[in-house]
């Protein structure tokens, strides 16, 4: 993906999500209304981290390029330069591939 021209604010991060699986396990090629929204997606932007009481900034603990596993329904959907994006709080992650 080229530069993005969106800038997250906040605990916030922006997730590409990867392609749904067009054919099961078993061989069988699913017809897009068959397949399931996407739950895993790479992130490609991240923001600077919430604002503490303190005044400093707390450290995310997802980074750009990693590989991320989200709620079905969790985040912002977004177009931008053509590309499906979802914008999500840190928290709406449940889990980072390793």
């Amino acid at each position: 993906m080229a530069k993005l021209n969106l800038r997250p604010l906040e605990d916030r991060v922006v997730v590409q999500p990867l392609e749904a699986e067009e054919v099961t396990a078993g061989g069988i090629v699913l017809p897009d209304a068959a397949q399931e929204k996407p739950q895993r997606g790479k992130v490609v932007a991240v923001g600077p981290g919430k604002l503490l009481d303190s005044g400093n900034r707390g450290e995310l603990s997802i980074g750009i390029g990693d590989e991320v596993v989200f709620g079905r329904y969790g985040g912002s959907d977004v177009e931008v330069d053509g590309n499906e994006l979802k914008i999500m709080r840190e928290t709406d992650i449940l889990a980072k591939m390793s």
